[in-house]
């Protein structure tokens, strides 16, 4: 949870880098989120009021996150624009993400593990 945390509080941080753990940890609370909300509308027979209210919540703590990562990877946030190429841009955006840190530093700052 406190990876998530930090994550909301640098919401609109695109500067730096964020690690793996920092980003495969809010990813994972904003999924069981999700996935909550989405059972509570369920049993409730309400419209996805919540779940949509919810995304729009994290859209740019996500977007910010998704881009340090990037950084730390030793790429542009640019590349976050391959998403928009059907199914091979998530697949690909996904191996990026898994990937480990550049050692050290890069031109986008130091490496967060150390």
């Amino acid at each position: 949870m406190q990876w998530y945390l930090e994550v909301l509080k640098n919401y609109v941080g695109f500067q730096g880098r964020a690690r793996r753990k920092e980003y495969w940890m809010f990813n994972l609370v904003s999924v069981i989120i999700t996935i909550i909300l989405s059972i509570v509308e369920a049993v409730a027979s309400i419209d996805p009021v919540l779940t949509v209210i919810y995304f729009l919540a994290v859209f740019l703590p996500s977007l910010a996150v998704t881009v340090r990562r990037l950084h730390d990877t030793g790429r542009s946030g640019w590349w976050f624009l391959i998403n928009l190429i059907p199914i091979i841009g998530g697949i690909i955006l996904l191996v990026f993400t898994c990937q480990d840190s550049e050692t050290n530093s890069n031109k986008y700052g130091l490496n967060p593990k150390h």
